[in-house]
């Protein structure tokens, strides 16, 4: 015994099992178990082949929608020129306003690691030079031994 819903979407009471596929064999379409744990169990009469392509384009549609962000790194040194740090933070801007979030890292070798100062003042001034594009996720932190890092996201 099953609970039995027609093609249009109005229900056809509680059949036999047979009696529903002889119900959906005349129509020409099938029977679709849709809720297996109630009681009796609900069947629906549809044509399962359409169900399956529309679920398809639908998930497509969905799939095709959605943006990811993605991460773009940006990478300086302490003693990076005007120029140089022109051109990072020109490139930063153009990441941010496509919508990409923006890891700022800052590496030090040698006699650098005892002037991390000069990395934390040069994050405070590209979060200057990009705060009408994006605001600061993750302030400066030091990564590992040699690095400085810090994650911008898009307003």
């Amino acid at each position: 015994m099953v609970r039995l819903i027609s093609a249009d979407g109005e229900q056809l009471g509680i059949i036999k099992v047979e009696e529903a596929l002889r119900i959906a064999k005349d129509g020409g379409l099938d029977l679709v178990e849709v809720a297996s744990n109630s009681d009796p169990p609900v069947c629906r009469i549809m044509d399962f082949g359409k169900f399956k392509y529309q679920a398809s384009k639908k998930f497509q549609e969905a799939r095709k929608k959605t943006k990811t962000s993605q991460l773009k790194e940006i990478k300086l040194r302490p003693h990076t020129e005007d120029h140089d740090f022109g051109f990072k933070i020109r490139n930063a801007r153009k990441f941010l306003s496509s919508k990409n979030r923006v890891k700022v890292s800052i590496f030090f070798r040698g006699r650098e690691m005892s002037y991390m100062h000069i990395g934390f003042e040069l994050m405070e001034r590209v979060a200057k030079e990009l705060q009408e594009v994006g605001s600061i996720e993750q302030p400066p932190t030091k990564e590992a031994r040699n690095r400085l890092t810090m994650f911008i996201v898009p307003k």
